[in-house]
């Protein structure tokens, strides 16, 4: 039995907004609406907001930090 390309059943992790990384389940990453336009929610990992990689909302372009 091979688990190489296996795909698992449930809901799957959040990921960054930008990035696309996975944020790991004990992670104290942020999870907030865009402080502009508020109808987007903005996911972001501790090491993006510790690297300080800006996010960019897709609705009205707003960046930030």
């Amino acid at each position: 039995m091979s688990i190489r390309g296996a795909k698992f059943h449930g809901p799957s992790p959040p990921s960054d907004t930008t990035t696309n990384w996975v944020l790991a389940p004990l992670e104290r990453g942020a999870v907030f609406a865009c402080p502009n336009c508020g109808k987007t929610t903005i996911v972001r990992s501790a090491r993006s907001r510790k690297l300080g990689v800006t996010y960019a909302c897709p609705e009205c372009g707003f960046v930030g930090p």
